[in-house]
C-alpha cells in the first residue's frame, strides 16, 4: 500500500493541486523546500510588478509637465518599496505555509527530493510512495558558461528584485521579457542601463513590427546594443566590464557597477532523478507531457514551467485546472492551450497572442494585416500617447490568426482578441461589435475594421 494517494513536488502552481487533492479527502504530500507560491509570488511576477508600479509612479510625476501640471519628484525611497514588497509577499507565503500545516489530509515537506523508483521519492531520509505523483518544480534563471562570469558577483532576476539600493549603472545580458522589464524599473529609479542582446532587436520573439518599435523606444532611455553576443565578463575598477562581439567579428566592451544575467529560464528537472523512473525530457530539459499532462511514466503528471508548455503564470494556473480534473477527479480531460496570450510590463507595455507575421511567412500562410495607432484615437490623444499600435493578422476568410499590441495598457487591450480567437470569432465579429467611445478599445476595433476593408 502506498504511503500517500498523491504527492505533489513543487509548491508554486502545484500547491493548488495539493490543496484540491486534500480537500477531496486524498492523503496528500506537498514537497517544497522554498517559500510556497513558487517563482511568481516570491521571485517573479508579483515582486517585479510591484517594482514596476513604483517606476510608473515616478514617471507619472516626471511626465506631469506635459499636462501643464507643476509637480516635483523629491526622492525615491527604493528600500521602503522593497521592504514593503518583501513584507507583503513573504507574509502571503508564510500564511500559506501555516494553513497547509493545519490542513486535513495534507503533509508538507520542506526539502528537496528525487525519484528513487516508480512513484517513489526520498523524503526525510526514507522512501515514500504514492499512487499518483505530480511534478511542478518550475524553472530558474539560465546562467550560461560565459568566460569569467562565475568569477564575479553577478545578479539574476531573483537578486535584482530585492536590491535595497539601485546600482549606479547596470549591464543587462539579454533583451527578452525579464531584461526589458527590469531595465525599465532600474532606469526609472535612476540607474544607467545598458542592454546587450544577441539578436537584431530587443524582445525578438515578438512580432517584428512590435520588436522594432520597442527597440527604438528603449534606445532612447538605455544604451542598447543588439546583434552582439556576450563573450566574456571581468572585474574592472569598482565594477565590471562586459565584452561582446558581432557575427562579423566586431568588438564591444561596456561597463557597469552591476551585471544582470537575463538570458532566459531553464526547467528544474535536472536533479529529480527522472531517468530512474522513465520520465522523458526534451533536448532543453522540459518534461514531455501529452494532452492530459501525463508524463511517459505511469500515473505521473507534470505541469507549469517544468513541463514547458508555456512559461507563464497564467498558463500554469490554467494547467492546474486540468491536473486537478485528471489527477484528483479522474476525469481524463484533454487540455487546450490555444490562443495563449503573453504580456510584457515594460513601458510601453507589449502583448500578443497567436502567430506573428514571421510565423505566417515561414508557413506560407496567406494573410492580411490591420493596424491602428494609439495616436489616432480620441483616448490616445487625451492621454498624449505618441507611440503604440495594435496589429491584427487574419486569413482572407476572416479567421483571426494573431494580434499584437505595443502601448499604454496593451496587456488589457489584447484580451478582446484573445477571447475572439479562443472562441473562433471572426474579424467581422470583432469589427462589428459596438465599442464604447472614447475607450482604448476603439484602437483594437480600428485595427480589426482595417482588416475588413481589404
Amino acid at each position: 500500500m502506498a504511503d500517500f494517494d498523491v504527492i505533489v513536488v513543487g509548491g508554486g502552481t502545484g500547491n493548488n493541486v495539493a490543496a484540491a487533492a486534500a480537500d477531496a479527502g486524498l492523503d496528500t504530500a506537498l514537497v517544497e523546500p522554498g517559500p510556497l507560491g513558487g517563482t511568481c509570488l516570491n521571485r517573479g511576477c508579483n515582486p517585479s510588478k510591484m517594482l514596476i508600479q513604483a517606476a510608473n509612479a515616478v514617471n507619472s510625476v516626471r511626465d506631469a509637465e506635459r499636462f501643464h501640471v507643476d509637480a516635483t519628484l523629491n526622492g525615491i525611497d527604493h528600500a521602503a518599496v522593497v521592504d514593503e514588497m518583501d513584507d507583503l509577499l513573504g507574509g502571503i507565503a508564510e500564511d500559506m505555509k501555516d494553513r497547509y500545516h493545519e490542513k486535513n489530509h495534507l503533509t508538507l515537506f520542506t526539502e528537496y527530493t528525487e525519484f528513487v523508483d516508480e512513484r517513489t521519492l526520498e523524503l526525510e531520509g526514507e522512501t515514500v510512495t504514492a499512487e499518483k505523483v505530480v511534478v511542478a518544480t518550475g524553472s530558474r534563471p539560465i546562467v550560461p558558461p560565459i568566460d569569467g562570469l562565475d568569477e564575479i558577483d553577478y545578479l539574476t532576476s531573483q537578486e535584482a528584485l530585492y536590491l535595497h539600493k539601485p546600482p549606479e549603472s547596470l549591464v543587462i545580458l539579454g533583451g527578452g521579457y525579464i531584461a526589458v522589464e527590469l531595465g525599465y524599473v532600474f532606469q526609472s529609479l535612476g540607474t544607467e542601463v545598458t542592454i546587450v542582446e544577441m539578436m537584431d532587436s530587443l524582445v525578438p520573439r515578438e512580432d517584428a513590427d512590435v520588436a522594432t518599435a520597442f527597440t527604438e523606444l528603449a534606445a532612447e532611455r538605455h544604451n542598447v546594443h543588439t546583434g552582439h553576443r556576450v563573450t566574456a565578463v571581468e572585474e574592472h575598477g569598482d565594477g565590471h566590464a562586459v565584452h561582446a562581439e558581432t557575427e562579423d567579428g566586431g568588438k564591444l566592451t561596456v561597463e557597469g557597477s552591476e551585471v544582470l544575467v537575463a538570458l532566459g529560464r531553464q526547467p528544474n528537472s535536472d536533479e529529480l532523478g527522472l531517468e530512474a523512473v522513465g520520465i522523458e525530457i526534451d533536448d532543453r530539459g522540459f518534461i514531455e507531457t501529452n494532452e492530459y499532462l501525463e508524463t511517459t511514466a505511469e500515473n505521473v503528471w507534470a505541469q507549469g514551467d517544468v513541463a514547458g508548455n508555456a512559461l507563464f503564470k497564467h498558463s500554469g494556473d490554467y494547467e492546474t485546472r486540468y491536473t486537478v480534473a485528471n489527477v484528483v477527479h479522474e476525469e481524463r480531460t484533454a487540455i487546450d492551450l490555444s490562443a495563449m496570450p503573453h504580456t510584457i510590463f515594460t513601458n510601453p507595455q507589449i502583448a500578443g497572442v497567436g502567430a506573428t507575421e514571421a510565423d505566417l511567412q515561414d508557413d506560407d500562410t496567406e494573410y492580411v494585416v490591420g493596424r491602428a495607432d494609439y495616436s489616432d484615437s480620441a483616448m490616445g490623444r487625451a492621454k498624449k500617447l505618441e507611440h503604440g499600435f495594435v496589429k491584427v493578422l487574419a486569413a482572407p476568410d476572416g479567421e483571426i490568426l494573431g494580434a499584437h499590441a505595443i502601448g499604454y495598457e496593451a496587456s488589457t487591450l489584447l484580451h478582446e482578441a484573445v477571447l475572439a480567437m479562443r472562441h473562433d470569432l471572426s474579424v467581422d465579429d470583432v469589427a462589428g461589435t459596438i465599442h464604447a467611445h472614447p475607450t482604448l478599445s476603439k484602437i483594437l476595433e480600428a485595427a480589426f475594421r482595417e482588416v475588413t476593408r481589404q
